[in-house]
């Protein structure tokens, strides 16, 4: 059994970034590939998303099969261990791995504009495979027993400073550790996005610590125990940072219920509130299973929310609709829906983000039985912070949702 190729330096096989635009998808996907190998063999391999007619020219010539058990020899165990071994070291070489972040970073803030790609499928499913490898960069190294699903894991830390109220003027520092995966690499199940802590929550989660009084996290109106419910609530990033602040902004005893549908992100949602509150109370922050089409408002969702909050939960139309009619089982009356929303102006989401404002100023959007219905109060427009989020981010929306009259 033949061994697979020596993959190659990305140093030397790297095309540089300024010719990007004179590559063809193969030699896009060559390059991935090459890369997936050295970082991440586990990650989906790009030649199987590409059309057919890429397929043929991104492999090499397989006309001359090998049936496997029968041919293999003693010779090629020893070109499988030296194969191991070439990868292993290009793998630990910190100039070669810089080489190619750097790159993966070039390419996933360009790939949207290039136009070498046949579709906007193969342009996103090279976004998806150049951020599984960049992410991989930061996983902590597996066990050798471990699964292929552990495999797929990696702990992330994420650290914000937390402004107090005057006087005294000061900050603390909050930090968390979460299990973010790889989302996105089982393309039979395309929902597991809230498997990965996406640009949104990040942005949302520091603007809330560095100006907690902006989102009424301040007393006295906070009051010492708020409800508080995340919708799409994915790693649970925003509703951890909460956790932890709420205690520091007077609020001793608040709730908060970080909610998502998809099981698996469910179970990673469970084990991220263990794993940050180990040692404290772990009631402050709850998890429960929602589905914005169906809600069940048993407990702990059977209380109104002082607070609602999501970030880049619309992916597409009929997500702005859900979300809405579901936050309107849920707010209380003088509560306030907080939305990040995540502008996309290329690629398969370009202008989904436009159908929020669609929703809560359509004419059939529930009323309260006082003529009330939720409105958009308030919008703010966000820049795109450098080195946060994906290549087809262009900004955020961040819109302060409530009770309103016609």
């Amino acid at each position: 059994m033949s061994p697979a190729a020596h993959p190659l330096p990305p140093s030397s096989s790297l095309p540089p970034l300024r010719t990007l635009n004179q590559l063809t998808e193969a030699d896009v996907a060559a390059a991935l590939q090459n890369l997936s190998v050295i970082y991440c063999p586990l990650a989906v391999s790009v030649a199987f998303q590409l059309s057919p007619e890429t397929q043929k020219f991104a492999h090499h010539d397989s006309s001359l099969a090998d049936s496997g058990y029968v041919s293999e020899t003693d010779d090629d165990h020893e070109e499988i261990d030296g194969l191991d071994h070439h990868i292993a070291a290009l793998k630990v070489d910190v100039f070669e791995r810089n080489c190619a972040e750097r790159w993966l970073t070039g390419l996933i803030a360009r790939a949207e504009t290039l136009s070498c790609f046949k579709s906007q499928d193969a342009c996103q499913n090279a976004l998806d495979q150049a951020s599984c490898i960049l992410e991989s960069f930061f996983a902590a190294p597996p066990d050798d027993d471990a699964s292929a699903e552990k495999d797929q894991d990696y702990t992330r830390d994420f650290a914000f400073q937390l402004s107090l109220p005057k006087p005294p003027s000061a900050s603390v520092p909050v930090t968390i550790r979460l299990n973010d995966r790889l989302a996105g690499t089982n393309s039979a199940d395309p929902d597991d996005v809230g498997l990965q802590s996406w640009g949104a929550s990040i942005v949302l989660s520091d603007i809330m610590c560095a100006s907690p009084e902006r989102f009424g996290l301040s007393q006295p109106g906070l009051g010492i125990s708020p409800r508080i419910i995340e919708l799409g609530a994915g790693t649970g990033l925003v509703s951890l940072m909460l956790g932890k602040t709420l205690p520091h902004l007077g609020a001793s005893s608040p709730t908060i219920v970080a909610t998502d549908y998809h099981p698996a992100v469910l179970e990673n949602l469970r084990a991220n509130v263990a794993l940050n509150f180990a040692t404290a109370n772990p009631a402050h922050v709850q998890t429960a299973a929602l589905d914005w089409a169906a809600p069940d408002l048993d407990a702990p969702l059977h209380v109104p929310a002082d607070i609602i909050i999501a970030t880049d939960v619309i992916y597409a139309p009929e997500h702005a609709f859900w979300l809405r009619d579901c936050a309107t089982c849920l707010l209380a009356d003088s509560g306030v829906f907080w939305l990040l929303v995540t502008v996309r102006r290329n690629g398969r989401f370009n202008g989904v983000s436009d159908s929020v404002e669609s929703a809560f100023t359509a004419g059939d959007s529930p009323k309260r039985s006082d003529g009330k219905r939720l409105a958009i109060l308030q919008s703010e427009e966000l820049l795109k912070r450098s080195g946060v989020g994906r290549g087809d981010e262009s900004g955020y929306k961040l819109l302060r949702i409530g009770w309103a009259y016609e």
